[in-house]
């Protein structure tokens, strides 16, 4: 257990756990003496020591049996988790399973981030075997399957089979079967076979259409429904009373929930974002009640409809109580979060300002797991335009660039999210180290500027040897008061 004291030292303390745990797991491997050797199986059996707990209960007492992780904080098992994902090719994949799997399915209750965590780590070590398949041609297999095999009926239904009939139990010959007449249809109608192929086709493209995250068409409306939703967009901004305020928010969900509605269409007629702060706030959780959609559904049709537009035009510090509710939404519905005013807002037209980034770094910080947040700048800044889609009303298009802006809020939100210790990977890395190489002559004198690349190179350092020399001419470019500091660091490279 003492020689762990360290490693768990840094899981509590430090500001980059997983970072600095693989290095000092490296120096212990090279340091470590025959008589007491350092070991991954070590690690991970200390981690899952079986330890008795008590259960208090109406009942008599009673112990259970919980892994020694189970005892630490919540936060220290998340970390700790993030570690053994990070660093899952030097752990026994049959172990850390195991580890994961008694975590998740503890009765006692577990924390959010360590569930995720926990799964984070189920997904690093499940790999699939599909070598094998190579230029979708089966020919490329070690064994080939005989293609008789798929060809022939078994030797048990040979000396039963009628080879007239295409199907032994229906009178369907296969001279009936060529004609056009069994499924009535002509010959000029084509193959009913390519007809059910090209359905199918349809039905793909279909699905590929509703998993783009993109804003839907403008489907019309009846005439009683365009109605309706003219007179709740003269309710929407009438503050009477809270009770009203979720009597009317019902109201909108059925009607843009009825079946053949296009909600989207409906909301746009409705603008809810013309409601002022304390409407909005109490619409935004009520226009979910009783529903149970998907992710990407219907929370991201409300949050793009009540929350963004107003967040595409801020300019002054958003009130608190439409911040609290924007919150409390994101915790719950995290991939609307990113898809429907995350990433819109930081594709806004112009940049985003400083407003928009005390907002977005809150949302961020407090409704996003890291790996999440890593995802989402990994999209952000390598994805191409293919992986930039999100959800936004027509209307609001106009407000959003196809184009990254880069400005000093911006390099700020980086800021914000390298100090929230999120993992980035090589290619995202290079990726910021190349907008800083073009953009520092045009933020020279911008402190936001300077104080982003101080962290960037104290946070990534690891990961930006490459980039010294590159990065160390973009600093002499700026001229701050961290001018002198960021050098310094970039010299002890």
């Amino acid at each position: 257990m003492e020689r762990w004291i360290p490693l768990f030292d840094i899981f509590l303390n430090s500001s980059t756990p997983e970072t600095e745990a693989s290095i000092w797991l490296n120096q212990s491997f090279s340091a470590s003496s025959p008589s007491s050797p350092i070991t991954t199986a070590s690690f991970l059996s200390l981690l899952t020591k079986p330890i008795n707990a008590s259960i208090t209960s109406s009942s008599p007492p009673a112990t259970k049996r919980i892994m020694f992780i189970q005892t630490l904080p919540d936060m220290v098992q998340s970390r700790i988790l993030s570690f053994l994902a990070f660093e899952h090719e030097r752990f026994c994949k049959r172990k850390l399973s195991r580890l994961a799997t008694n975590i998740l399915t503890d009765n006692l209750g577990i924390d959010f981030w360590v569930k995720r965590a926990a799964h984070d780590v189920l997904d690093q070590i499940s790999e699939s075997n599909y070598e094998w398949i190579s230029g979708f041609s089966l020919d490329s297999g070690e064994e080939r399957v005989d293609d008789g095999e798929f060809e022939s009926l078994p030797d048990w239904l040979k000396d039963t089979v009628n080879t007239d009939l295409v199907l032994p139990w229906l009178p369907v010959a296969l001279d009936d079967l060529n004609s056009r007449e069994l499924f009535g249809t002509h010959e000029s109608e084509g193959d009913p076979l390519s007809q059910v192929g090209e359905c199918a086709g349809d039905t793909l493209e279909e699905v590929m259409e509703e998993m783009e995250i993109d804003s839907p068409p403008n489907a019309p409306l009846a005439p009683e429904i365009q109605d309706m939703a003219a007179s709740l967009r003269i309710q929407v901004v009438i503050f009477e009373s809270c009770s009203r305020t979720v009597e009317l928010a019902n109201v909108i969900r059925k009607l843009c929930l009825d079946k053949g509605v296009n909600s989207f269409a409906v909301l746009g007629l409705v603008e809810p974002w013309k409601a002022d702060d304390e409407i909005a706030s109490v619409l935004l959780p009520h226009l979910l009640n009783g529903i149970d959609h998907k992710e990407l559904d219907w929370p991201s049709q409300v949050l793009s409809s009540v929350i963004l537009p107003k967040m595409l035009i801020l300019e002054e510090p958003a009130s608190r109580m439409l911040v609290a509710a924007t919150i409390d939404y994101c915790k719950l519905h995290q991939a609307a979060a990113e898809y429907a005013l995350l990433f819109p807002l930081i594709m806004r037209t112009g940049g985003i300002n400083n407003s928009l980034c005390d907002v977005m770094t809150r949302i961020i910080k407090e409704c996003l797991h890291p790996v999440h947040v890593s995802s989402f700048c990994q999209k952000l800044l390598c994805g191409g335009a293919s992986k930039k889609r999100f959800i936004c009303l027509p209307c609001h298009q106009c407000l959003i660039s196809n184009e990254l802006v880069w400005t000093e809020s911006l390099f700020n939100l980086f800021h914000n999210i390298l100090n929230l210790n999120i993992q980035l990977t090589q290619d995202l890395v290079d990726q910021l180290a190349l907008r800083v190489q073009e953009l520092a002559q045009m933020f020279s004198k911008s402190l936001k500027f300077g104080n982003f690349l101080l962290c960037f190179i104290t946070k990534c350092s690891l990961l930006l040897m490459s980039h010294k020399l590159l990065l160390t001419k973009a600093a002499e470019q700026t001229n701050t008061f961290v001018t002198k500091s960021i050098l310094s660091k970039l010299a002890s490279f």
